[in-house]
């Protein structure tokens, strides 16, 4: 494993490892070329490159600062945690990372419509704003129980103009949202740019977000070795689709001593049909136009899947995340609604930060383990978003 070059992941027709590719139609897989050919174009020019550094740094509010949590540390006892502040943001996540250069390659392609999916509403709040910041006409495709949900960001996208359309197929969430969008978008996709939300689908889509993300991990890994003088000993993050994990992993895959953790949700429990631990339960399967980790029945056919986290209830996984496993290269582990909700109040309570649903599973993780190492070994978060979309829903459930 020491000898691979983790950087040059995927190969040009889109596979990591055996991960990825572009199952669709022959003239899908054109469009998809055409996509990828554009990308390559406008990612080496400088004027692209200086336009998304402006924005990074004077919209996005880049760099984002890594914070040491010192309070949850002592009350743990064990190792340090540190924070990567995804959370402060403009739009309140790590979604605005990519959506700002999906945004940008729309326009640079003259497409007349920008077309997604969203699950708790990071995705479709960035997009929506992107997409107004460029001047382009954006719909997004919502799962009618994560409407209800994720209320706050709903109310946001309508605001930035976007049109929301409502799914109530299958589970109404975030895989049925992602069908909703993709016929939508084969009825014109010459016209209109599906941006896909993460680090899924069909090639160019995992290597591009990836891309855009991997800001995240070139921040972090020059931050941390400036403050603290070393690596993290332990980096991790959440895993639904994968792209804020991903962001922070693609910068330390190459450093041995970095143990690196992905964390999945394992909803009611991994021994009930109520999770979404893809990489922990899943086989090899192939869905929306790639193959990866599939929660699936016996005939292939994608299974419902269940996560307190609308934003982690995804029954596939980004390849890279897939092939990383099969390498050794990241562990992943499961955090359960009620351990998430835990470190969902524990981070609130006592460091004042509400965290993301999505990101408290990283946060729960991270708590556990912390509690078995030493003082003086480090554990960095991604805190992919902030909390305030899960503020309502939480205080109901839990009555507060």
């Amino acid at each position: 494993m020491s000898n691979i070059q983790f950087g040059k992941m995927p190969d040009a027709k889109g596979y990591f490892g055996p991960y990825g590719g572009q199952l669709l139609p022959p003239e899908l897989i054109e469009i998809m070329n055409e996509i990828n050919s554009a990308y390559d174009e406008i990612r080496q020019t400088t004027a692209f490159q200086e336009e998304l550094d402006l924005l990074f740094a004077t919209y996005v509010g880049r760099p984002s600062p890594i914070y040491h949590a010192k309070r949850l540390s002592n009350k743990i006892g064990g190792a340090q945690i540190f924070l990567k502040r995804e959370d402060l943001n403009h739009t309140g996540a790590h979604k605005i990372n990519h959506c700002l250069g999906e945004a940008l390659l729309a326009k640079h392609m003259n497409k007349t419509k920008v077309i997604a999916e969203t699950g708790a509403g990071q995705h479709g709040v960035a997009l929506a704003t992107a997409c107004a910041l460029v001047g382009i006409p954006c719909e997004i495709h919502m799962g009618q129980v994560d409407i209800e949900k994720e209320h706050p960001n709903v109310t946001k996208m309508k605001i930035l103009g976007c049109k929301l359309v409502p799914v109530t197929r299958g589970t109404a969430t975030l895989k049925d949202a992602v069908d909703s969008a993709f016929e939508e978008y084969m009825k014109d996709p010459i016209n209109t740019l599906y941006a896909i939300g993460s680090v899924v689908g069909p090639h160019p889509f995992p290597r591009m977000v990836r891309d855009f993300q991997s800001i995240i991990g070139r921040e972090a890994r020059a931050q941390f070795l400036q403050s603290q003088g070393k690596l993290p000993d332990y980096i991790t993050a959440c895993v639904g689709g994968g792209s804020n994990a991903i962001g922070l992993f693609s910068e330390f895959l190459n450093d041995q001593e970095v143990t690196i953790v992905g964390v999945e949700p394992a909803g009611k429990g991994l021994d009930t049909n109520m999770h979404s631990a893809t990489m922990t339960k899943g086989t090899p399967g192939a869905i929306h136009g790639f193959k990866c980790y599939l929660l699936q029945d016996d005939a292939g056919e994608p299974l419902p899947v269940h996560s307190i986290a609308s934003g982690l209830d995804y029954p596939g996984v980004g390849p890279q995340h897939c092939y990383l496993k099969d390498l050794g290269r990241v562990q992943y582990e499961t955090a359960t609604d009620s351990e998430c909700l835990d470190a969902f109040m524990q981070l609130s309570r006592v460091e004042g930060i509400i965290p993301a649903l999505e990101s408290a599973h990283a946060v729960a993780w991270a708590m556990k383990k912390a509690a078995t190492l030493s003082t003086t070994q480090t554990i960095l978060i991604n805190l992919s978003g902030r909390g305030d979309k899960d503020a309502d829903y939480v205080a109901d459930l839990l009555k507060l």
